[in-house]
């Protein structure tokens, strides 16, 4: 049996997770997913000022709506299935809790973990694009209410936040090997 402190979450789990991000992204409608689009495939020129690009903050508009079909799409989950919803999440926070991506988005601990959530928000392609060149992300970006959106929600239905078992924590600064240097 796998230990329940570091379980990660399984292939099958990331995959719903993201089709979960892209189908209530799809619920928002094709303006948003344009907006989408732009931010992730932005000119950033090696001269240029990341920090001037308009385009930025393309997808802000759009984020209530977002985190409202998504809700839509995730109130009636079981207690397992928010769990393992959450891990994925709390995964995805933590990778990316790196220096060099913190020098892109800027912000305190919580800036910083509401920047993630913001990036985990903007849904897949953007968080590989992320990942690839930190300088794809966003300057001061904001979701705070993606980074414990399942366990929120686990909690209002459930009246307890979930174990996910994985022994990591998604607070900014809790990633050693992202902060090395």
């Amino acid at each position: 049996m796998e230990e329940m402190n570091n379980r990660m979450p399984t292939e099958a789990e990331e995959a719903r997770f993201w089709a979960l991000i892209e189908q209530a992204w799809a619920d928002v409608g094709t303006e948003a997913q344009n907006a989408r689009r732009v931010l992730r495939e932005r000119n950033l020129l090696d001269d240029q000022d990341p920090h001037c690009d308009q385009d930025m903050y393309v997808v802000d508009p759009f984020l209530d709506t977002f985190l409202a079909k998504l809700r839509a799409r995730s109130v009636d989950f079981t207690r397992e299935e928010l769990a393992d919803l959450d891990r994925v999440l709390e995964r995805k926070l933590y990778d990316i809790d790196r220096a060099d991506i913190h020098a892109v988005t800027d912000g305190s601990d919580d800036g910083f973990l509401y920047a993630r959530g913001f990036i985990v928000a903007a849904g897949h392609a953007f968080y590989q694009a992320v990942v690839a060149d930190p300088r794809v992300a966003v300057l001061d970006g904001d979701c705070e209410a993606m980074c414990y959106f399942f366990a929120h929600l686990h909690n209002e239905r459930f009246g307890d936040y979930p174990d996910t078992g994985s022994g990591i924590c998604r607070e900014s600064g809790n990633n050693a090997m992202g902060w090395a240097d």
